[in-house]
């Protein structure tokens, strides 16, 4: 949520990238990036290439506004020369939600509030279907995505963008019980409507942005994430196969991921539930919320409501 920070990486960063391969006589970039550039919390079967970008208005959070940023920089810098007159060919891999033994990013907090005892419930319909991105699939599409870009292959993914997946949509919650069952936890039986969910998570998003300065926290869900764990949005990788040979390896395959937790010790019972000091912070935050929703107008002459 630190949009800062988000900007200087996603959009500087990527700028400070392509200036370095067109000084470097770098010939070829393959970027990385989202299913998020398109889509944006409507469902999509099977969708293709020709999906077009979201509309910068219809982004519930500025990650992917500035992937789908970044993703046109680097597009649109197919074709430049670089400093010694070499052609620089680009294209971008719009990956699915990534996960793997070792991941960072999502899978860690997922066992982390498993372990505070946050997940009760789950939510969306039980027909829904996204996509998942098994860590060596990921690997194998750079792989050849890189070599796409090279004579020999016709330079034939210059210019464009491909989905990436294990192509295998799946139930996100499914998709996670062997994680919750091999860890010794026990799969969520109450469901509750998406739209409750939503709502929850747009208000701690106002809450972060109101009191981060005095209160700083991690949202435990964002809109975005709200989308993507509950739509149904799955993408076809037919192109990926045909121009660049792209077939997955591993659909669906949490064995190593358990394994990698069950390796650290985090299963059930190695740590306490922590459900009621996270009841009880968010109490204080939604406290301090209105207290400064209160007093603030007063101060500065200002109405939020």
């Amino acid at each position: 949520l630190n949009k800062d920070l988000i900007e200087k990486i996603n959009l500087g960063g990527t700028e400070a990238v392509l200036k370095a391969c067109l000084k470097n006589d770098v010939t070829r970039l393959v970027y990385t990036s989202t299913y998020n550039v398109v889509y944006g919390g409507q469902e999509i079967h099977n969708g293709d290439e020709s999906c077009p970008y979201l509309s910068e208005d219809k982004f519930t959070d500025y990650y992917s506004k500035t992937k789908m940023f970044a993703e046109k920089k680097v597009l649109a810098a197919n074709g430049q020369l670089t400093s010694n007159g070499q052609i620089l060919r680009c294209c971008a891999l719009r990956l699915a939600g990534v996960y793997g033994p070792g991941e960072q990013r999502h899978i860690p907090r997922i066992v982390s509030y498993l372990e505070q005892g946050l997940i009760k419930v789950t939510y969306g319909a039980d027909s829904s279907l996204v996509d998942f991105l098994h860590v060596d699939n990921l690997v194998q599409a750079h792989i050849l995505a890189a070599e796409a870009l090279r004579e020999h292959k016709n330079y034939i993914a210059a210019g464009k963008a491909y989905f990436i997946s294990d192509n295998s949509p799946v139930n996100n919650f499914e998709f996670f019980r062997p994680l919750f069952e091999g860890l010794g936890y026990s799969y969520p039986k109450v469901k509750v409507p998406m739209t409750i969910v939503f709502y929850f998570a747009w208000l701690t998003e106002i809450l972060h942005a109101v009191i981060s300065p005095v209160y700083n926290f991690q949202p435990m869900l964002t809109r975005t994430e709200v989308y993507k764990t509950g739509t149904t949005h799955y993408f076809s990788i037919q192109k990926a196969t045909q121009e660049l040979g792209y077939i997955p390896t591993i659909q669906n395959d949490l064995t190593g991921v358990v394994a990698y937790y069950r390796k650290l010790g985090r299963v059930k019972g190695h740590q306490q539930s922590m459900f009621f000091f996270y009841l009880v912070n968010a109490i204080i935050i939604f406290l301090i919320y209105y207290v400064f929703m209160a007093v603030l107008p007063r101060v500065s002459g200002l109405a939020f409501i």
